[in-house]
């Protein structure tokens, strides 16, 4: 099956493509060949969704909340449907495997599906008054919001948002990553398709700053969500408080991985390896810094680098493919440095270590004995860049995996329980994996602390945070 070419923008129900607008060139990361062209919204198109925003949110706030949840159960079962050709789509803008892109999309029905559900599991309280008098809190939706959106999870981090603003009663307006078009309007269309009214959803995309200034600064805007890096995170959040307008933020981090002596050693290989690997590393959780206990440190690396050289690089349609490229010509260069810098520094390159011969590729790798000063300790790679160094004692591991302005997620493997709590209490981050990657789940947070992040999604704080709150005391 061929790429889908018509690539549109989705305003007030309808879809615009054409006329006098821009165009961004869409590329296959395989190839490094242009697979479409993308229209961009203009300051018109940007009036005319925020206008239909504006003017679509008091009737889907008012609409019955089994109504809503109706809408967003269609939608997710039409993304089921869709699954397939869906994936194939993400796959060729993005590079990720086939399999991995055909579970983000069934992950994105499930957020749909859970949000149906929370909407109706949106509870206020009673206050204790004396009689005759009586005092509430409500939770009632923020108004319209914008989102923002990243290219290394274009589906799933846009369902995130949009299913809760949703189900909260919110109008959206979506700014997808322009890297990914394909996949994301495929979003657009099942909510169209599943009965939301028109103008209740919108999808635009357009140059970065130049959509994010003009939807920010309008009045109509009340929430602003966005997923990416740290500066332009923060640079949001500035322009957000002009306004009062609130913010939730999903940014970087660099996940510490605290390998134990006392953890089954086979098995946290087969599970760290192929998780350092998903979505060749462009991944915000993904494990990245490697403290291994120096009596089974050898052993670790030996064992790390013997399975990174399996791991079979390619076009991710093919079936036996385990790392497809990474997604734009900027991340294979910036990868290659952090990579020469540590290696300079003392750093040991015990697999990869280069580029692939074509498209976006860079080989998976594995770095032994990497100084703390190196660059790439400090600063998250976004690729399949594994680090490691050894640890003597749990102070000195807790120390390393909280040394940096980071707190996203962190991940530990130890059989102790005593030491798990610990971990537990220890690590500064919004989410602990304690012999476990799985913290990306509908019905938990997913947020981070100090420069990673501010606010969560997921679980019921993903539906509060397009919520506010009232208090209504009547005597």
């Amino acid at each position: 099956m061929g790429y889908e070419t018509d690539l549109k923008l989705f305003i007030d129900g309808a879809w615009k493509s054409g006329e006098d607008r821009d165009i961004f060139t869409v590329v296959n990361p395989v190839t490094a060949e242009p697979i479409a062209e993308l229209p961009l919204a203009t300051a018109a198109d940007l009036d005319e969704a925020l206008e239909a925003a504006r003017r679509a949110y008091p009737e889907w706030r008012h609409t019955d909340v089994e109504k809503r949840a109706a809408i967003l159960h269609k939608a997710a079962s039409l993304l089921r449907q869709r699954a397939e050709e869906i994936g194939r789509t993400l796959t060729q803008e993005q590079g990720k495997i086939f399999a991995e892109a055909k579970a983000e999309v069934l992950g994105s029905a499930q957020l749909f599906d859970w949000y149906a559900e929370e909407a109706r599991r949106d509870y206020g309280r009673v206050l204790v008054r004396p009689a005759g008098q009586l005092s509430r809190v409500m939770h009632e939706p923020v108004g319209p919001v914008a989102t923002f959106t990243p290219w290394n999870f274009p589906i799933y981090l846009l369902a995130k948002k949009v299913a809760a603003a949703l189900a909260a009663g919110c109008s959206v307006i979506s700014k997808p990553p322009e890297e990914t078009p394909g996949c994301t309007q495929a979003v657009a269309r099942a909510l169209e398709d599943a009965g939301l009214p028109k103008g209740v959803f919108q999808l635009v995309h357009g140059v970065p700053d130049m959509v994010s200034r003009h939807l920010i600064a309008s009045p109509v805007i009340r929430k602003v969500s966005f997923t990416g890096s740290i500066a332009v995170g923060k640079h949001l959040m500035g322009l957000c408080a002009e306004s009062m307008t609130r913010v939730t933020l999903e940014l970087g981090g660099h996940a510490p991985v605290l390998i134990f002596d006392d953890c089954d050693l086979e098995k946290t290989l087969d599970m760290v390896v192929p998780q350092k690997f998903r979505n060749a590393g462009q991944v915000c959780v993904s494990p990245t810094r490697f403290y291994v206990q120096e009596s089974i440190y050898d052993a670790f690396v030996k064992g790390f680098a013997e399975r990174t050289q399996q791991v079979k690089v390619g076009n991710g349609l093919d079936a036996d493919v385990k790392m497809g490229p990474l997604a734009n010509q900027r991340r294979p260069e910036a990868i290659g440095k952090l990579v020469e810098d540590a290696r300079s520094r003392g750093a040991k390159v015990l697999a990869g270590g280069e580029p692939g011969d074509s498209g976006y590729f860079f080989k998976p790798t594995l770095l032994a004995d990497v100084p703390v000063e190196a660059e790439i300790m400090n600063q998250e790679p976004f690729g399949p860049v594994a680090v490691s160094r050894p640890f003597s004692d749990m102070d000195e591991a807790i120390e390393q995996a909280n040394r940096l302005p980071y707190g996203l997620a962190a991940f530990a493997f130890t059989e102790n329980g005593r030491r798990a709590n610990l971990l537990g209490d220890a690590i500064e981050a919004g989410m602990v994996g304690i012999n476990s990657f799985g913290i990306s789940v509908a019905d938990a947070p997913f947020g981070g602390v100090k420069d990673s992040g501010f606010g969560s999604e997921g679980g019921k704080e993903g539906l509060e945070t397009y919520q506010v709150v009232k208090a209504i005391h009547q005597a």
